[in-house]
């Protein structure tokens, strides 16, 4: 099989893939979330959208029972942007058990805060990018 077929059937793995029964609901928040995007969400949409930095991404993507904030499927990354909920104790531990939930799958995470993308946007797709390049 070539690289590129293999490509092609590891990202086609990740479509659809939650529980059929709460699928729907999923596919709801998901359009809800691409719908009231945060600012800082907008923001780093316009970075990557259209493969601005030479890869797919996908944005309020389901991947198992989860929602990514953003997703590159050919490369496996997926990028969390965390508001301000996140630095409570109960959210940690849940973004934790999240994150080693979707390494399970073979996917890497990477967060940032609201903050750090608002006032550091060019370090952070600068940050994207390496992760990008040094990615198989």
């Amino acid at each position: 099989m070539e690289e590129n077929d293999f490509k092609k059937k590891r990202i086609a793995a990740f479509y659809k893939t939650s529980s059929p029964d709460i699928y729907g609901l999923l596919k709801t928040y998901a359009k809800e979330n691409r719908d009231n995007q945060t600012l800082a969400e907008q923001y780093l949409w316009s970075e990557l959208s259209g493969k601005a930095l030479g890869h797919s991404f996908r944005r309020q993507h389901i991947i198992g029972d989860y929602i990514a904030d953003f997703v590159c499927l050919s490369k496996m990354l997926i990028i969390e942007i965390d508001g301000g909920y996140h630095a409570q104790p109960a959210q940690i531990q849940h973004d934790e058990l999240r994150t080693q939930a979707l390494n399970r799958m073979g996917f890497s995470v990477v967060r940032y805060t609201n903050e750090e993308l608002l006032n550091n946007l060019s370090t952070i797709v600068n940050d994207i990018k390496r992760i990008l390049e040094s990615t198989k």
